[in-house]
């Protein structure tokens, strides 16, 4: 067969789905930040500002914010609210993104909701603002909110992108902000400062909001304390007007014991593990306290979280050999990783294969790695061209672990593979971290 015909098989063969997801990705990448409202601004104008149709709770800071976005929905879902929730990245499909009641919209529903929005983003698009089409995260922010409108949802749960101030979901205006804790990470576009990133972050604290502040670095609580009173806003911070009292490891997850305001919840079962996600837990419980204006009761607390679930967090996708994977990829996270999988997991001698973006703290989060890992096993994820190299990765690596210590392996598949065949001659398991992108592609294989 000619190579027309070639052509027109493999036109065929890709779905509606997978054509507009290629399409959207070609837009400029949401990694890169075109400083600006005015594109989403517009957008929503002539939409009709569905992002004003619902109360928003809007989540900001370096890391955990997923995973809190995640217990809000569970909670006011538990009140029986309908929800809207908006995260980024996606493991695996697009459509993960854009959740209502807690799931994903359908890949139809995905496709066309495009179909309708795609005429007003050409509009956007010839205007040119500041010289820039929309951008794939703006698209994605406008969907979600058009989504959540149409549905409609009594609530919306935004996480932000990256920063704050100039994020494309900031064209809402939140009823709670929530701040998780605030580290250094995409240093290049948010400043180089703790101060300077919570100033960015702080974007998200608006006229009268409420702020649910989790434990902060001096500097930036500093700064965040500002913008609330420039703002009027209330405080909620961890510590004072809430606080982890207590956590201790269980069976699938752990049982918490937290305070928000003067209400107690004993002994709540959490299926997620690690401390920070017990603080998380915390922060989503105050959030959600002062978005409904009241204390929640024990069994409302306890239904929602029962039903949390948060993909590659400390998530078991292999059973023999154990393999583990989660999201962590800057030093801050991947402490946090670490020490609840130290903690979670008697898996030793342990494997970590580990990929990673260049933009990112690479030598400071292998040193982190080093004193748990037996051997390391370095990949390059596709999709990006963030990516680090195979080769820059293990020579790093080498310098970190030494080189018998070290394996590199180009392909994802091939190096899932090679892991888990030594971690099996070893006895021991596997922990995949360092980017999204490699979570979620070791997910599709295993799953």
């Amino acid at each position: 067969m000619g190579r027309g015909g070639c052509g027109i098989i493999y036109a065929c063969n890709v779905s509606r789905h997978e054509r507009i997801t290629a399409e959207l990705t070609k837009r400029w990448p949401e990694h890169q930040v075109a400083r600006s409202l005015g594109r989403i601004q517009a957008l929503m104008e002539l939409l009709g500002d569905p992002q004003r149709t619902a109360p928003v709770v809007q989540i900001t800071g370096t890391n955990g914010k997923g995973s809190t976005a995640i217990m809000v929905d569970a909670l006011l879902r538990s009140v029986g609210l309908r929800t809207g929730r908006f995260t980024s990245p996606h493991l695996n499909n697009i459509t993960e993104r854009i959740c209502i009641d807690g799931e994903p919209i359908s890949d139809d529903e995905f496709d066309d909701l495009w179909a309708h929005l795609k005429p007003y983003v050409e509009m956007v698009d010839a205007l040119a603002i500041d010289g820039v089409p929309m951008t794939f995260f703006e698209v994605m922010t406008g969907l979600a909110y058009l989504a959540f409108a149409d549905a409609p949802v009594d609530v919306m749960v935004i996480e932000v992108g990256m920063g704050g101030t100039w994020d494309a979901t900031n064209v809402a205006d939140a009823t709670v902000a929530v701040i998780t804790p605030i580290d250094l990470d995409h240093t290049h576009l948010l400043g180089d400062t703790i101060a300077q990133i919570a100033a960015e972050k702080a974007g998200i604290i608006k006229w009268e909001t409420t702020a649910i502040i989790a434990e902060q670095a001096p500097e930036a609580l500093a700064v965040l304390l500002e913008r609330c009173e420039a703002e009027d806003a209330e405080v909620r911070l961890a510590g004072d007007d809430f606080a982890l009292l207590e956590h201790r490891n269980a069976i699938g997850g752990q049982l918490v014991t937290l305070r928000n305001g003067d209400a107690e919840h004993a002994g709540i079962f959490l299926p997620l593990h690690g401390e920070h996600m017990a603080r998380n837990a915390t922060l989503a419980v105050a959030a959600v306290s002062a978005l409904l204006g009241r204390e929640l009761l024990d069994e409302v607390i306890i239904d929602a979280f029962d039903e949390v679930r948060a993909p590659a967090r400390l998530e078991i996708v292999n059973a023999e050999p154990p393999v583990i994977i989660d999201t962590a990829h800057n030093p801050h996270g991947v402490q946090a990783t670490l020490a609840a999988f130290s903690t979670a997991f008697q898996v030793q001698p342990l494997t970590v294969l580990i990929a990673m973006m260049r933009d990112k703290a690479v030598a400071d989060v292998l040193r982190l790695i080093a004193p748990l890992a037996a051997r390391v096993v370095c990949t390059q994820v596709s999709g990006t061209d963030r990516a680090l190299s195979t080769a820059e990765l293990a020579e790093l690596a080498t310098e970190i672990f030494g080189a018998e210590r070290v394996e590199a392996v180009r392909d994802v598949s091939e190096a899932l593979e090679t892991a888990m065949e030594l971690a099996t001659e070893a006895e021991g398991g596997v922990l995949v971290l360092g980017s999204v992108y490699l979570a979620g592609e070791v997910r599709a294989l295993l799953r």
